[in-house]
């Protein structure tokens, strides 16, 4: 029975991004304008390769999708050489999460609709890599017996921060399955130091951005907060032609605003999200060259690109204090 539930198991790492934030450090360690997820930042291995590596253990490859970006296909094309193009989902540009996600879903559903699906962003690190998928693992199980809710993983806050998502928990959820969940009762998009530090006083959470549910639950709240997208890609579930989907969507593509999915569908769909407490799992967002420094700086991962003055190549600077680090490039 456990074997048959894992058969059901997806993970899809969103991949698609630009990484405008961190294109000076990402020159300097690739030679190019890469987005971070395809440039080895961390110990010699792309943030990309880390997050396969990472899930790898838990969710079979062949039930491993990867929302990417077409402009981006240089940049991955070798990484990605052994998966099957089934398993990719190429955007013909990058419109936000909330077009990417779905997409994805539809791509699982053609094909389970018993699917249950995590959703991994490809820029974050774990101190504690373990504990991480172990809280996945949890967060797959309640939504077996959670099936009309989307489980948010919150990561235990340490300090105060301002450039972070939090989540504000609300009461307990009962589970079928015993586990612990809690209500979501608010988002908080990147507080001032004031409510931030109120946050952590009251034990709120970051909000990891992963997320983990039935495919039926997650193609609900987006069919309720934004019907037009959804109505727009539906014709997608019914067609088993590649190239005609391909076609499809550039059509769609065309014309279609950024739409990003924390904002338009999570924060008004509060009553259809749970929310699960990580344990100590040393979560990092590594979206900000100022965090990602701070991080290879207490993890004690020796990178070659790291030096305590300039870089040869292209001046860039690394001053690091014990609470922060400075990221500074003189190349154009």
């Amino acid at each position: 029975m456990k074997r048959e539930l894992n058969d059901h198991r997806w993970g899809v790492i969103l991949a698609g991004g630009d990484g405008v934030r961190l294109r000076p450090l990402t020159r300097l360690v690739s030679g190019d304008d890469r987005p971070k997820q395809f440039s080895p930042l961390f110990g010699g291995k792309t943030l990309l390769a880390q997050t396969r590596l990472r899930i790898t253990g838990s969710i079979d490859r062949d039930r491993t999708l990867f929302v990417l970006t077409s402009a981006h296909e240089p940049f991955y094309q070798k990484e990605l050489e052994n998966v099957r193009t089934s398993r990719m989902v190429v955007q013909p540009g990058n419109r936000g999460t909330l077009p990417a996600i779905l997409w994805s879903l539809f791509r699982i559903v053609r094909r389970d609709e018993r699917a249950l699906i995590a959703f991994f962003p490809s820029d974050h690190h774990y101190a504690n890599e373990a504990e991480f998928m172990a809280g996945v693992g949890s967060a797959f199980d309640l939504a077996e017996s959670n099936a009309q809710l989307v489980i948010l993983l919150g990561a235990a806050a340490t300090h105060s921060e301002t450039e972070y998502g939090w989540i504000e928990p609300g009461a307990s959820v009962t589970s079928p399955s015993g586990g612990r969940l809690m209500a979501v009762k608010r988002f908080w998009e990147k507080p001032s130091h004031t409510i931030a530090q109120s946050l952590l006083d009251r034990g709120c959470l970051w909000n990891t951005f992963v997320m983990v549910g039935c495919a039926t639950a997650f193609l609900e709240i987006i069919r309720t907060a934004s019907p037009a997208l959804y109505r727009a890609f539906e014709p997608v579930l019914s067609l088993r032609d590649s190239a005609i989907e391909t076609e499809m969507m550039e059509r769609i593509y065309h014309d279609l605003p950024v739409a990003d999915f924390s904002k338009q569908v999570l924060a008004v769909s509060t009553e259809r999200l749970a929310v699960a407490s990580l344990d100590d799992v040393g979560w990092s967002d590594l979206g900000d060259p100022h965090r990602l420094i701070t991080t290879l700086s207490t993890s004690g991962i020796e990178n070659p690109w790291v030096t305590s003055g300039n870089c040869n190549h292209c001046g860039l600077r690394l001053a690091t204090t014990d609470t922060a680090s400075r990221l500074e490039c003189s190349k154009p």
